[in-house]
């Protein structure tokens, strides 16, 4: 492998790497925001309509930020292989990739807390939109 196809494979991983990041950072700012508005609703007593759209708001924002996720993970995957490759020319204490898929747990990964975080976050924006129809419901006698 030259060292211009590992420069290009490395900058590749290292942008996608700080990307996932970034998004992930965003989604926590704006569930916060968004959190902090059905909080609000609550508090306020607002029309069940607002709760409803504010919770979907919610659910549309995890299940966005799911997929710009998982977009991430799946170019990251992709890099990883080349980087691989290359690293098998280094010295076994080197190989940090390697190493890695060895060594670490499969419950210990950015992967599972970010998916918990992105999971929680749609079934909090789901209970908002079942508490806000029911309050509907009930509001005008509806079946």
């Amino acid at each position: 492998m030259s060292a211009s196809e590992e420069n290009y494979l490395w900058e590749h991983w290292k942008f996608n790497a700080d990307q996932r990041l970034k998004a992930f950072n965003f989604f926590v700012v704006f569930s916060i925001f968004a959190n902090g508005g059905v909080f609000t609703a609550f508090d306020k007593a607002t029309h069940p309509i607002v709760l409803i759209l504010l919770g979907g708001f919610v659910v549309f924002l995890s299940v966005i930020f799911a997929m710009v996720d998982s977009r991430c993970r799946r170019l990251l995957r992709i890099t990883k292989a080349g980087l691989k490759v290359h690293e098998a020319q280094l010295r076994p204490e080197s190989r940090l990739f390697h190493r890695d898929d060895v060594q670490s747990s499969r419950l210990v990964r950015f992967t599972v807390a970010f998916n918990a975080l992105f999971t929680l976050q749609c079934f909090f924006g789901l209970s908002v939109v079942a508490y806000g129809a029911a309050v509907w419901r009930h509001a005008f006698k509806l079946p």
